[in-house]
């Protein structure tokens, strides 16, 4: 991988003017483009990250190890009420989570982030997102944007380029996953439902259209205007619901639930169900190393979560060093256990001592969790949002692996120069594409 970003940034320089005329269509298009977030359209860098056949299939693996190890953790939580006492949910969501889903797939959909390293293939994992994983409509517009691009074009020559696709390959396996639902029909009606002052509402479009592409009825829906009637879920207008493509986090579920009653009374299959929440919840990186998760996993698998889970505990008094963590501020992270978008994460390497030391004190015992900082990966890379001429500069990489239905289906590729990478942090995103050499 390492060879195809150098040989891509060579062909850039050798063909700079082309290039730089190149990226200033690709901005065009993302600006005029479907992919937005928080209301301005998704930034993105001009080289896109380019993944090796061997590199896929050793994620191919990697993601099959830890769904086989995260749908044991599920089972278990609802199996076992002692192993349940581990979680940080009230009561209220643990009987949430503990509903019938009336389909065996645990986990349907997930975006398992991780730090790779593209030279030998190693990597320690950031977070699991299950409720509401996203981006895909990004990296569908990304890929896109590049088709046409001077260096893509180029490297075309001698390499077979192809994108993933992430809406089609998702209606399958939601279908796969609902033919195993034990009140299913011969013609489903489905929403996608999520609390729409803060959704991806174009995602949820190129999604709606994937279903209809399909032959399957669907509709999107504001989550709180679902109703209920005689135990069946409707749509607004009196449509009769029979499969939910969930995509509002368990979370807002929780802090709005009296809002959502028609979801949670109604007699109707939801993909992904509630307890989807317990390796979406990021305490689950401190309860995959516990000796009551050990007892139920093999030797290697227990092995896996050592060399790839980072230590991870909670944020609170006489569990962890405060000197220590303050001393060797770089080589720490704090996160919330249950936010998303990388809202609330402080990672130690970009901060001061003093405002480190702030924010650590005043987290403790406020939900936050105190994990080792993985140092991320960095390739090269140039960014034309910004400079008229710019230069190539190094980025940290983080890399999600889609994984619809047990099967890895796509990555997602993030880019940034600060500890964190994430939208709030100045983060770019970048096109995921597989390269295999021609013969």
């Amino acid at each position: 991988m390492k060879d195809l970003n150098l040989r891509y940034a060579e062909i850039i320089r050798e063909r700079y003017e082309e290039n730089s005329a190149s990226a200033k269509d690709a901005i065009a298009h993302m600006e005029a483009g479907s992919a937005i977030y928080r209301g301005v359209p998704v930034a993105c860098l001009y080289m896109p990250k380019l993944f090796s056949e061997a590199a896929w299939e050793h994620l191919q693996q990697a993601a099959a190890t830890i769904c086989t190890i995260l749908d044991k953790v599920i089972q278990r939580y609802l199996d076992d009420a002692m192993y349940r006492k581990l979680f940080p949910f009230s009561t209220e969501l643990e009987q949430l989570i503990l509903t019938e889903a009336g389909y065996p797939r645990l986990l349907p959909i997930a975006r398992l982030d991780i730090f790779f390293n593209e030279e030998d293939f190693s990597f320690q994992f950031c977070e699991f997102n299950a409720d509401g994983a996203s981006a895909m409509n990004e990296n569908r517009e990304i890929n896109a944007a590049l088709q046409q691009s001077d260096a893509l074009i180029k490297m075309r020559e001698a390499y077979d380029i192809t994108a993933f696709e992430y809406f089609d390959s998702w209606v399958k396996e939601f279908m796969e996953i609902y033919g195993s639902y034990h009140k299913k029909v011969a013609s489903p009606s489905v929403v996608i439902a999520d609390f729409m002052e803060g959704a991806t509402v174009n995602e949820f479009i190129e999604f709606k259209d994937a279903f209809l592409r399909a032959g399957i009825d669907c509709d999107i829906c504001e989550i709180r205007e679902l109703v209920c009637v005689d135990g069946e879920l409707r749509t607004p207008d009196g449509k009769k619901v029979d499969a939910v493509y969930r995509r509002a986090v368990t979370r807002d579920i929780m802090e709005h639930i009296d809002e959502v009653a028609a979801l949670l009374q109604a007699d109707v299959c939801i993909i992904g169900h509630f307890r989807t929440q317990i390796i979406h919840n990021k305490a689950i990186f401190s309860i995959l190393r516990m000796p009551e998760t050990f007892a139920f996993l093999t030797g290697e698998e227990q092995a896996y979560i050592l060399k790839h889970i980072p230590e991870t505990m909670p944020l609170e008094n006489g569990v962890f060093d405060l000197e220590d963590v303050l001393t060797n501020k770089d080589s720490w992270i704090i996160k919330p256990e249950d936010l998303y978008a990388s809202r609330g994460v402080y990672a130690g390497i970009d901060m001061d001592p003093e405002a480190w030391r702030k924010a650590v004190t005043e987290a403790i015992g406020t939900g936050y969790l105190l994990q080792r900082y993985c140092t991320p990966y960095q390739s090269l890379n140039i960014d034309f949002n910004k400079e008229a001429r710019p230069d190539f500069a190094m980025y940290n990489n983080i890399t999600g692996m889609y994984v619809y239905n047990g099967k890895l289906k796509g990555l997602y590729s993030r880019a940034g120069q600060m500890g964190t990478i994430s939208s709030y942090a100045q983060g770019l995103t970048m096109a995921s594409l597989l390269v295999r050499e021609k013969y």
